[in-house]
């Protein structure tokens, strides 16, 4: 038999209606491969038990011919989605051993079409990182490695345990959440394909609340066809959230290997930032090359409020994260320190539970909001997002049908190599991703070649709202011409 865990899920899937294996044998052996990868540090809660009595029923089912479309599928779940009966403390000290009595609309979709659950994945805290060193269990080890070197790298965040589980094979594709890039970014460092999905397509209720004008559900997996498979279960209208879309989720598996002749694909001039690393640039002119020969048309395109989506968005999701936030109290659940009177209990609790960069994300998001502030920061930066998007809508409308970006301005960094006393420089690994999250708009990280020491390196598409369908027919072409990439097992 093949290795259980190199399979993608659209090979799992047929193989279990086949019966060459059984869904129970699928999960022991992702059950063994976790329990072997321990070093990377990928998931911060296993649930075995769990696992095989989810596998045992995806088997009874199969067996009366009852298969749903993700029966017996083993996923990983990001900490941020809340689980029934499942500690799910978003990484973070002030949740402590939060055990939610409710399951978050888009795992509660995934167990209906049949997944079963293999574990609660690393993340930054409260998904606040892009390196997914700043969780209280530790940061996750990225399954790859520079050529020749020992060093341990960063697998990106804030979904980094959902990329390096994927990766890694200790999961057949993993849910993430995406606010200013943290599924497309550790996608891109990690060899694997991140679907952030347009604002709306999938339920944010039962989802650790970062940023809530901003956060997004998707998939991560390691290939395109296997994100339009696991989006299709998690996305869908729930009328718990009131941000989330009426409309149909379209078959999106069936977009793959559409034409792309006629396509109109936009180059914006202004992400050809300063400093941009000359492979990134080599890379960015590939991907065009491999659209164009597959019959697409490359366009220049100006996205002239690019250069102040970053400022902008750090205004936005730290003033949103300061109200989110605030709810963590010591008083209902979670981390409570005990103090003289309720406030310095608050004030006990909070500065124990929380992280330093969550400190900082609430410090700024609690002054840019203040009342001698709010006009000259918070509101401008909304003001500025409307900019964003009109940039977007007038390129869309002029007929460009998605728009080619880089997904990272380098490969991965490592461990401790930028976490140190500027997190401006942490800051702008999101350079690429956040406009898409300022604009509500579907964006896909495909895994695009190795830089010189041999990293992974990605590429984006960046389509019209809802239209996902686009962005893996194009990506899928990226992924055909490109090839995959798996790290070479050293944990």
């Amino acid at each position: 038999m093949t290795d259980l865990t190199a399979l993608t899920i659209a090979e799992a899937r047929d193989k279990l209606r086949k019966k060459e294996f059984s869904a129970s044998e699928l999960t022991r052996a992702h059950i063994d491969a976790m329990a072997a990868a321990r070093a990377l540090n990928a998931y911060v809660l296993e649930t075995p038990e769990k696992a095989e009595a989810m596998a045992q029923a995806a088997d009874a089912r199969l067996a009366r011919g009852e298969a749903g479309p993700l029966e017996g599928i083993p996923l990983g779940i990001k900490d941020l989605f809340c689980t029934e009966g499942v500690r799910t403390t978003a990484c973070s000290r002030i949740l402590d051993n939060f055990v939610p009595t409710y399951e978050s609309t888009v795992t509660a979709n995934l167990w209906r079409d049949g997944a079963v659950m293999l574990g609660k994945l690393n993340n930054d805290e409260f998904a606040m990182g892009s390196s997914n060193e700043t969780s209280c269990y530790g940061p996750v080890r990225s399954p790859w490695r520079r050529r020749g070197s020992n060093a341990d790298l960063v697998p990106g965040g804030s979904s980094g345990g959902s990329a390096a589980a994927v990766a890694a094979r200790l999961c057949l594709g993993a849910t993430a959440t995406d606010t200013g890039g943290s599924i497309r970014q550790p996608a891109a460092f990690t060899g694997t394909v991140g679907m952030k999905p347009t604002y709306g397509r999938c339920s944010r209720w039962g989802t650790v609340a970062f940023a809530s004008s901003l956060d997004q559900a998707g998939p991560i997996t390691r290939t395109v066809q296997d994100a339009a498979i696991l989006l299709r279960s998690m996305a869908g209208h729930d009328p718990k959230d009131t941000t989330s879309a009426d409309r149909p989720v379209p078959d999106y598996e069936a977009a793959l290997g559409r034409s792309v002749k006629g396509m109109r694909i936009g180059v914006p001039k202004e992400y050809r930032v300063d400093g941009m690393p000359a492979e990134i640039e080599a890379l960015w002119q590939r991907g065009a090359d491999w659209l164009r020969d597959a019959g697409a048309e490359l366009v220049e395109i100006s996205l002239p409020h690019t250069k102040y989506a970053l400022p902008a968005y750090y205004i936005v999701a730290p003033a949103e994260a300061s109200s989110n936030l605030a709810r963590y109290d010591g008083v209902r659940y979670g981390l409570r320190v005990p103090g003289r009177d309720i406030t310095e209990m608050y004030e006990k609790t909070r500065a124990a539970g929380f992280g330093p960069e969550v400190r900082r994300r609430v410090m700024i998001g609690t002054y840019v909001l203040s009342a001698g502030y709010y006009d000259a920061y918070y509101l401008r930066a909304q003001q500025v997002r409307t900019l964003i998007k009109r940039d977007f809508e007038e390129v869309f409308a002029a007929g460009v049908h998605a728009v080619l970006t880089p997904a990272t301005p380098s490969a991965a960094f490592g461990i401790g190599e930028k976490a140190g006393a500027d997190p401006v420089e942490m800051y702008l690994n999101d350079v690429f991703t956040v406009t898409v999250n300022m604009a509500g708009l579907p964006g896909i990280a495909v895994p695009a070649g190795l830089d010189a020491q041999g990293l992974p390196l990605g590429l984006q598409l960046v389509g019209r709202p809802f239209d996902e369908e686009t962005l893996f027919t194009l990506g899928a072409v990226i992924e055909q011409a490109a090839g995959r990439f798996a790290p070479e097992r050293w944990w």
